[in-house]
């Protein structure tokens, strides 16, 4: 008989317990940590500078080693780019359409340059075969 009460009693313990689960999942995700760049160059040049051992910083910090690692190699790479000279990044559609527009100006004033050259050039030459 008791094995029969303490087998239902597991059973609705843990049914009880995977709404619980849930709801300590839902919180801890909605509750989580967002670093800024800021902050994340701050600990990675910390971890850098090597004063404390990275496992101290990143407990200190509150933060996963694997964050500290992944954030020191994207800000590491993201270094190496700009020393190489690569600051090239994606523009946005309104960049691109202004950049068009401007483009198409440029065009216009130089075709109209252009034309005043060409005209000035044929008066030029054309004043100096005039008989009269």
């Amino acid at each position: 008989m008791s094995q029969k009460s303490s087998a239902l009693a597991a059973r609705e313990s843990s049914a009880a317990k995977a709404p619980a689960e849930r709801l300590v999942r839902d919180i801890r995700r909605r509750t989580r940590k967002h670093h800024s760049a800021e902050e994340k160059i701050r600990i990675v040049l910390e971890g850098l500078r090597g004063e404390d051992s990275i496992a101290a910083l990143c407990r200190r910090e509150g933060i996963a080693e694997s964050l500290y690692y992944s954030c020191s190699k994207e800000f590491l790479e993201a270094g190496k780019r700009r020393l190489a000279g690569d600051t090239a990044r994606a523009a946005t559609t309104d960049e691109v359409k202004a950049l068009r527009q401007e483009a198409r100006a440029l065009k216009e004033v130089v075709a109209e340059q252009a034309r005043e050259l060409r005209l000035l050039k044929e008066s030029m030459t054309g004043a100096g075969d005039d008989p009269a």
